[in-house]
């Protein structure tokens, strides 16, 4: 794996693979010094065009924890406020001998371009590319999943997809990457996706991809899925009335108090409540929700550390026989 840039074409293998070598990852921040030495002497930059506070900390963290340097760069401030173009950003870096990129950009194809490209010869990570993809995300998302449902079947997590699950993806699907990104890799792992959001808010040709699609929340919710996955609403990348009022959207879309008391009752009593984050309190979920037992957000910000370690390290690294593993690192 040169790249990732998609969970489109990701393999199932190469999907349990990433999510293995995480749970390993997992167990250094459980540590005192949550160090290892994997990539030391390569350096790693963050190429944001777009702002983000959890994707960049999060490769930031993960990167330092495996020694490498790091090197954040932000459009905004930058040469590319001047009208800088990608090329020409890429050359500069690939003269600083960036061994990886991690790039977030507004338009949809950008990292695959990049990584196409003869402009630099470094491993490329999608953080985020216009409406098109989030992989690191959705890989963060089944992490989680993987962990949560594993610890209550009692069974190891390692090696494990996640067949049998059933997923409710809520919201604004036509502007969210992570929608997308979390529909492939959950599908190629097994699981059950739901689409529900208004017809306004779900992409063109949608009849095509894997996924049932519903209209009614509640009526999804009385199925008692295993996961709900909340979208936060992008206002930012809407140029038109998608919904009648925000009051509107928030009665019959957003996860609210109501329907908090509603699954504690319902065939879902083990349903957990997802969000990737910024949340929008009040408008797709409530405080009660967001902060409740059944919520997972500060543990899928935790396994980004772990995920976005794993996926660094198998770029850099872990392509090397003669490289020791993630356990044997964590040993020095």
């Amino acid at each position: 794996m040169k790249h990732l840039l998609s969970t489109e074409n990701l393999s199932a293998a190469d999907a349990i693979r990433i999510l293995d070598t995480a749970e390993e990852m997992a167990l250094v921040g459980e540590r005192e010094v949550k160090k290892l030495p994997a990539l030391r002497g390569r350096t790693v930059v963050n190429l944001f065009f777009e702002d983000s506070t959890r994707t960049r900390i999060s490769f930031e963290a993960a990167a330092k924890r495996l020694s490498a340097d790091v090197i954040n760069f932000a459009a905004k401030g930058s040469s590319v406020s001047k009208g800088e173009s990608l090329k020409d950003t890429a050359q500069t870096l690939e003269a600083m001998s960036a061994d990886a990129v991690v790039i977030r950009h507004w338009a949809s194809g950008a990292p695959a371009r990049l990584a196409a490209s003869d402009w630099i010869d470094a491993a490329v990570v999608n953080a985020g590319d216009g409406t098109h993809e989030h992989p690191t995300q959705a890989l963060l998302d089944a992490f989680t999943l993987r962990r949560h449902w594993s610890q209550i079947a009692g069974r190891a997590s390692l090696g494990e997809d996640l067949r049998g699950l059933r997923i409710a993806i809520v919201g604004d699907v036509l502007h969210s990457r992570v929608a997308r990104s979390n529909l492939w890799l959950l599908t190629t792992l097994g699981a059950e996706v739901t689409l529900v959001a208004p017809p306004t808010l779900l992409p063109v040709g949608i009849a095509d991809w894997p996924c049932r699609v519903s209209f009614d929340l509640d009526e999804v919710l009385a199925t008692g899925p295993h996961a709900i996955m909340m979208l936060r609403v992008q206002g930012e990348r809407m140029n038109a009335a998608f919904f009648p009022s925000a009051r509107e959207y928030a009665r019959t879309w957003g996860f609210d108090d109501d329907r908090l008391a509603a699954l504690e009752v319902s065939a879902g009593k083990d349903t957990i409540i997802m969000h990737p984050g910024p949340m929008n309190r009040g408008l797709e979920i409530s405080s009660a929700a967001a902060d409740s037992p059944r919520s997972t957000v500060l543990a899928q910000v935790r396994n980004g550390v772990s995920v976005r370690m794993a996926v660094l390290y198998l770029l850099l690294s872990g392509d090397d026989s003669t490289q020791p593993t993630p356990a044997q690192e964590a040993t020095v």
